[in-house]
């Protein structure tokens, strides 16, 4: 099978989960640029990558890389790229983002507009005709410009790989399932070890801990543009993979996963999101504030987005949360705790500064990922 050059790009700082994950499904990895993770891999590497990678945003083949300063040179690098190689003569092909960070081509639609017109001329040279019908497969492009440097995309996935299937509608300020697993991935929690979310929501990070627990691969509830491309993928070997990631789940573990909210409206939601993800018997939900977290047992992890006060009429009550929330951290007995916020007093209100804190974007909101680590646990010995 032919070797591609994919681009996954995910949250900027969190390079280094993906890589890992790259890594872990056996692949080798090209290059490392913020954002975004490259690999080669071939068209079964398409489908794995789709269906097994919890921290990635989308699966892109990379198309070409060139240099451009002028609309001139734009037309002519996408022109000269092989797109009879990727995309059929009724294949419908549109430019469905273009992004611009210091360069000297900076408007989107323009740069659709001519990259457009440079793909229709290289493919009318190819086939031997002036219209073409696009009643076919989708092949999406996606177009990145950095520096002046053009990157030149198909886009595999479709929708977002953060879109898993389980969780139909969120909540204010949601955690997106990516950002929760490399969040989660972080941390040193492992499927052995007690995790509560006192702020649970929807249940991001419940269920999407509970499925690295069990080994369900993310993406098998849902489909991707790059089913349809039957001329570059076979439909069997989505098939082949699909069954190759259920054969590597395991359900039925005993887990320690909780999750409390004060509102008991969510944790319906919650439950129902748990439910749909299949893992529902993995996780206990309560409606309990989080001035009542206990647990008897050592050596837990509480992982949580407490809210971040986004609302004027909420930044009151934030310093109250916030409070609790570090009362309640300190009953728990050699307890580690990692929290993303936005909110800038955080530690000060929690009573304790962070033993390390990371910058993340949620989306456009700038937050920081506090980790207050409590000490590891003796070793087992040996039977």
């Amino acid at each position: 099978m032919k070797t591609y050059k994919l681009v996954a790009p995910c949250h900027f700082g969190l390079e280094a989960v993906l890589k890992r994950e790259i890594y872990d499904l056996g692949y080798e990895i090209d290059r490392v640029e913020d954002g975004r993770v490259s690999f080669l891999g071939d068209a079964e590497a398409i489908c794995r990558a789709n269906l097994s990678l919890r921290t990635a945003e989308r699966v892109l083949i990379e198309v070409g890389r060139f240099a451009a300063v002028t609309f001139e040179e734009l037309f002519q690098g996408i022109r000269a790229l092989p797109w009879e190689e990727l995309i059929p003569v009724n294949g419908k092909f549109w430019v469905k983002k273009a992004s611009s960070i210091r360069s000297r081509l900076f408007s989107p639609s323009d740069i659709q507009s001519v990259a457009k017109k440079a793909m229709v001329e290289r493919l009318r040279q190819h086939y031997h005709t002036e219209w073409f019908q696009e009643d076919g497969a989708p092949f999406p492009v996606r177009i990145f410009l950095l520096k002046d440097e053009v990157m030149v995309t198909l886009d595999t996935s479709g929708e977002s790989l953060h879109k898993r299937g389980y969780r139909p509608a969120a909540g204010t300020a949601p955690l997106t399932e990516t950002l929760a697993a490399a969040l989660l991935m972080l941390t040193p929690w492992k499927p052995d070890r007690i995790l509560v979310d006192p702020f649970c929501g929807s249940g991001t990070f419940l269920i999407e801990a509970a499925m690295i627990a069990a080994g369900i691969a993310p993406g098998l509830q849902r489909s991707f543009t790059a089913e349809q491309w039957t001329d570059l993928i076979p439909p069997g070997l989505w098939k082949e993979c699909r069954e190759e990631a259920r054969e590597n789940q395991t359900t039925d573990i005993d887990s320690d996963i909780q999750g409390y909210d004060i509102d008991g409206e969510v944790i319906k939601v919650a439950r129902e999101n748990a439910r749909r993800a299949g893992v529902d018997h993995m996780i206990h939900f309560q409606q309990r504030p989080v001035a009542e977290l206990r647990h008897p047992k050592k050596y837990g992890f509480v992982v949580t987005n407490p809210p971040y006060g986004e609302r004027m009429e909420d930044q009151k009550t934030l310093p109250g949360i916030y409070r609790d929330l570090g009362e309640a951290y300190r009953r728990l007995d050699a307890w580690s705790m990692y929290v993303i916020s936005s909110y800038e007093d955080a530690e000060r209100h929690i009573g304790r500064k962070a033993d390390k804190n990371r910058k993340i974007y949620n989306g456009m909101i700038k937050t920081y990922f506090y980790q207050f680590q409590g000490p590891k646990p003796p070793r087992r010995r040996a039977e």
